[in-house]
């Protein structure tokens, strides 16, 4: 029989038992992943909870983060939309990826209402891809749809931007 030394990752957790419970350890766990990037705090949560820490310690870290401003899921909503945005996607799929980050509803609602001219940034994603002509039939028209479609813009901006809106017809 062969006796081998088991590393804590093997034994369930990334923590020992006493700092797991620690709020103090949370926090400093906290503070060096928000030092790399903001994070929503539902993210951040899972983070922690991931590297072994209690539910409670994990609350009252991010209790105190969020009242001396370090962590602001309405900042992080708004910040998000602005770069995705600049990156040319829709109001769909940005507002799927914060809910998937853990923003809450009315926040992410309201930083997309504050966010740029959707039918601007469909047009403008559009005529960056496909040039500034109009798609010529319905085939490239759909083609055009598609791609905007995946982008994250609805129905109302793809048909602005493709030329099948009846509004601009």
């Amino acid at each position: 029989m062969s006796l081998r030394r088991v590393g804590p990752r093997e034994r369930g957790g990334a923590c020992e038992p006493g700092p797991a419970a620690d709020p103090h350890a949370a926090r400093a766990a906290a503070v060096a992943l928000l030092a790399r990037r903001d994070y929503a705090s539902g993210e951040l949560r899972e983070r922690l909870s991931q590297r072994g820490f209690a539910p409670g310690a994990i609350a009252e870290a991010l209790a105190e983060l969020g009242q001396e401003g370090a962590l602001n899921d309405e900042r992080y909503a708004q910040n998000y939309v602005t770069f995705q945005a600049g990156r040319g996607h829709g109001p769909v799929r940005i507002g799927a990826d914060l809910r998937a980050r853990g923003v809450a509803p009315e926040l992410i609602e309201a930083a997309l209402a504050t966010g740029p001219d959707w039918r601007g940034l469909a047009a403008a994603a559009r005529a960056r891809r496909f040039g500034a002509a109009a798609p010529a039939n319905w085939r490239e028209r759909a083609r055009q749809a598609r791609f905007l479609q995946y982008r994250g813009f609805s129905a109302d901006h793809i048909r602005a931007a493709t030329g099948a809106d009846p509004d601009t017809d």
